[in-house]
């Protein structure tokens, strides 16, 4: 692998010092590669009563499908009106279909097996994406997991958000850090690629907690990584917090210094899908500016430059 002594910029093809996943999929398959969301209607052990009610406090009745296919129409129909739509932007490319919405392995095993089938049979999908949480990968799971990841590119996508339980209980996630280690294990040690969130600026943590969570998790060494702002959607608990006082956004200066400092302690090979989510213009009650997604990147390219730093400069192995 090249490194930054080599090439100053080896992680991407438009000069970041981190490894993009655009790169990384142009570099795996020739040419460019689209996420196609699809939403299953699936729900959380922490939304239905089986660990909790109401799921996480960020997340909206949505389940964070906000951007994906409608759960009423059939997968078919959901993947050529989404696929259609990201052709206007990206017309020569592959996909990959990507179960976005809910706890995409909350479901019985017959019922994912046929979903994840259909999935990868549609034309011109060079993988697929499943997020879920750790608490829900069974051994029964992971071994169905584990058959697709020998035929495609597989990623499977576990929200940690946080390493800190505390956090974790105000959040109402309703499992622990050892539950998701359980998860992750279960994925890594039959060699399936995983996919790590993290949201910054969760009530109550500090910038260290922060940089905390990123270390745990780079040694971790998992395949990638995305890094999200907490966003604060209207009708959600957190927007109740807010709006009461209980909860400060970061500012955009507080988010760039923090997610530059977490991407120096990812390892280099790890993927960093995302430095930044989106939010739906029209539920978003704050941060504002985190709207602006293309100002939000470019100030984290400046900071990199600025300190001289790039992906990995800081990752502590085991």
């Amino acid at each position: 692998m090249n490194t930054v002594k080599d090439n100053p910029f080896p992680f991407s093809c438009d000069n970041k010092r981190y490894r993009t996943y655009s790169h990384y999929l142009k570099e795996r398959f020739g040419k460019k590669v689209f996420k196609v969301s699809l939403n299953l209607g699936l729900s959380c052990p922490n939304r239905d009563g089986t660990k909790g009610c109401g799921g996480c406090i960020y997340c909206s009745d949505k389940l964070s499908g906000d951007f994906g296919g409608n759960p009423r129409e059939s997968l078919t129909k959901q993947f050529c009106e989404v696929r259609s739509a990201m052709e206007k932007k990206w017309q020569d490319g592959f996909c990959i279909p990507y179960f976005q919405a809910g706890t995409n392995t909350y479901a019985d095993i017959e019922f994912l097996r046929e979903a994840y089938e259909t999935a990868l049979s549609f034309d011109n999908c060079v993988g697929l994406a499943v997020a879920t949480r750790a608490d829900c990968i069974t051994e029964e799971i992971a071994d169905l997991l584990f058959s697709i990841s020998k035929r495609t590119y597989l990623v499977v996508e576990l929200g940690l958000q946080t390493i800190h339980d505390s956090t974790a209980a105000l959040i109402n996630r309703c499992h622990s850090f050892e539950d998701f280690l359980q998860g992750y294990r279960l994925l890594s040690n039959r060699g399936i690629n995983v996919c790590i969130h993290l949201i910054d600026g969760l009530p109550n943590e500090t910038k260290q907690m922060m940089v905390e969570t990123a270390r745990v998790v780079g040694r971790l060494h998992p395949h990638a990584v995305k890094l999200h702002l907490l966003h604060i959607i209207k009708g959600t608990r957190l927007c109740d917090m807010y709006e009461s006082g209980g909860v400060t956004p970061l500012t955009l200066s507080e988010y760039v210094d923090i997610v530059c400092d977490q991407l120096e302690l990812f390892p280099q090979e790890t993927v960093i899908e995302r430095v930044t989510g989106d939010g739906a213009r029209d539920t978003l009650v704050a941060p504002l500016w985190s709207l602006k997604k293309l100002c939000v990147m470019n100030e984290i390219d400046k900071e990199l430059g600025r300190r001289n730093s790039y992906q990995g400069i800081r990752f502590e192995k085991p």
